[in-house]
C-alpha cells in the first residue's frame, strides 16, 4: 500500500465539508420548495447531516493525528491550534445538530426555524473551520513534502508535464524533464500567446 501523504485528515476532511455544506443549504431552501419536492429535499437534508455528523468524527480524530505529528514552527502551530479548536466547536456544534434531528424524527415532529436558524449558525462555523485548514496548508506549507522555489519570474500553472516551465523545479536522477525555453516568443509570434 502506497505511504500517504501527510496523513488521512485531508481525505475525511472532503466529505465533512461537502455533506454538511449539503445538509444546511437543504435546511434553508426545503422550506420554500413545494410537495412532493419538499420531502424528497428534508430527507436527503437529514441523511446528508447524519453521515456529515459520522465523517465529522473520524475526521476529529484524523484532525488529532495530524495535529500530533505533522512538522511545524511556531507561527504554523499557532495557526493549526487556531484550526483545531474551531474544528472542535464545529464538531459539537453538528453532532448535537444530528442528535436533535434524530430525536426530532423519532417522535414525528418537525424540524422548524430555530433549528434551520442553528444550521446556519453551524455552517458559518463549519466554513471558517475550513477557511483556516487552508490557511494551515496553503500559507503555511503543513503537510506538504516540499514547496517549489519561486525565484524570478514563473508560472502559477503546469503544463501537463508536472513540470512547467519557468520555475526552478530541479530534476531528480532519473526524472524526465522538458525544454520549454523560448516556447512563450514562438507562441506570440504565432499569435497564440496568453497573459499570465
Amino acid at each position: 500500500m502506497p505511504e500517504i501523504i501527510p496523513n488521512l485528515h485531508p481525505i475525511f476532511v472532503h466529505f465533512t465539508v461537502a455533506l454538511l455544506s449539503l445538509a444546511v443549504g437543504l435546511f434553508v431552501v426545503t422550506p420554500f420548495v413545494k410537495p412532493p419536492l419538499k420531502e424528497q429535499w428534508q430527507i436527503v437534508a437529514r441523511w446528508a447531516l447524519w453521515f456529515g455528523a459520522g465523517f465529522t468524527i473520524i475526521t476529529g480524530f484524523a484532525g488529532l493525528d495530524a495535529y500530533n505529528t505533522v512538522a511545524h514552527d511556531t507561527p504554523s502551530h499557532l495557526a493549526m491550534t487556531d484550526h483545531r479548536n474551531w474544528a472542535v466547536a464545529t464538531i459539537v456544534l453538528f453532532l448535537g445538530l444530528a442528535a436533535w434531528s434524530i430525536i426530532w424524527v423519532r417522535k414525528g415532529k418537525t424540524l422548524g426555524p430555530v433549528f434551520v436558524v442553528c444550521m446556519v449558525v453551524a455552517g458559518g462555523v463549519l466554513a471558517a473551520t475550513a477557511w483556516r485548514g487552508g490557511e494551515v496548508v496553503y500559507r503555511y506549507g503543513l503537510g506538504v513534502m516540499s514547496l517549489p522555489k519561486s525565484d524570478g519570474e514563473g508560472h502559477s500553472h503546469s503544463h501537463g508535464d508536472g513540470g512547467g516551465h519557468g520555475s526552478d523545479h530541479a530534476a531528480t536522477p532519473g526524472e524526465k524533464t522538458m525544454d520549454f525555453s523560448g516556447m512563450d516568443e514562438m507562441l506570440e509570434s504565432d499569435g497564440h500567446g496568453h497573459e499570465h
